[in-house]
């Protein structure tokens, strides 16, 4: 396992941000760059020189996020602007050596629609444009597990897996994203075995969060900071290891440098449970 997470800490060059992960005990990290939904993005010696900087430093690249790009979406140029800068950003990831790109399906305007056929063909179409617009053999395109459109579950994963049919379609695992029921969240364990004996060749990169149900009669289950909730760290830490002694777990979603040196520090408690 590699941990990784964000950071406060701002840097001008890839040795103030290789430094920076050092100092935080991190070996694997996220994109140095951050494109948003029409912005720029930088050139290809800036991305080689990052490249070069975390590979110096032993640090893996886990993934490029395309987070903000809605591939289902029903505004067509807004769909196809998805696509297309999905494109320039998995061929960034290549050239930043990363695991994958990564980004959810996206939503339609009726949630009740983000689980039809048509739906799920769109996102095996635009998937198939991708990856064939780039044929990575680094990077991976992949989907992040969500609750509320394709991939939802391991299962439905496979289904795209199979339906997409590339080599460089892989999976993105965020267990706390399918932990969607007090049975899941007090059975993780086997949620944890299932998904890595489906999904196991195929996972690239796994993000580290936790949930916790909250009391009442109507079901909420909220994300919190891994270590405050019911995930079981340990044994998904043996599962990933048994995978891939590299596999990146990218902390995310807490709001200071403090919240994620408490959840690295609890994570790494956690990969010295041997049982």
């Amino acid at each position: 396992m590699r941990l990784g997470g964000f950071f406060d800490e701002k840097f001008s060059s890839p040795a103030e941000w290789a430094a920076i992960l050092q100092s935080k005990g991190y070996r694997a990290a996220y994109s140095p760059y951050r494109v948003p939904p029409g912005g720029q993005f930088p050139g290809d010696g800036d991305v080689l020189a990052y490249a070069q900087a975390a590979q110096e430093a032993d640090i893996l690249i886990a993934e490029v996020g395309a987070w903000g790009r809605n591939y289902v979406s029903e505004n067509e140029a807004e769909r196809q602007r998805a696509i297309a800068e999905s494109i320039r950003l998995l061929e960034m990831a290549e050239k930043l050596g990363a695991r994958c790109l990564v980004n959810s399906a996206g939503w339609r305007q009726n949630p009740a629609e983000n689980f039809s056929e048509v739906t799920f063909r769109q996102i095996v179409e635009t998937a198939q444009t991708i990856l064939d617009a780039v044929n990575p053999l680094r990077a991976s395109f992949t989907l992040e597990l969500v609750p509320d459109i394709f991939p939802y579950s391991c299962d439905s994963y496979l289904d795209l897996l199979r339906a997409v049919d590339r080599p460089g379609f892989a999976v993105h695992f965020d267990l706390a994203n399918i932990t969607t029921s007090p049975y899941c969240c007090y059975h993780n364990a086997e949620l944890i075995a299932e998904c890595v004996e489906k999904l196991g060749p195929s996972i690239k990169s796994c993000h580290a969060k936790d949930v916790i149900v909250e009391k009442g009669m109507v079901v909420h289950i909220r994300e919190t900071r891994p270590g405050l909730g019911c995930l079981d760290y340990p044994a998904l830490i043996r599962a990933i290891n048994r995978l891939d002694p590299d596999m990146p777990l990218m902390m995310e979603h807490l709001s200071s440098n403090e919240e994620y040196r408490l959840a690295a520090e609890y994570i790494r408690s956690c990969e010295e449970v041997k049982s």
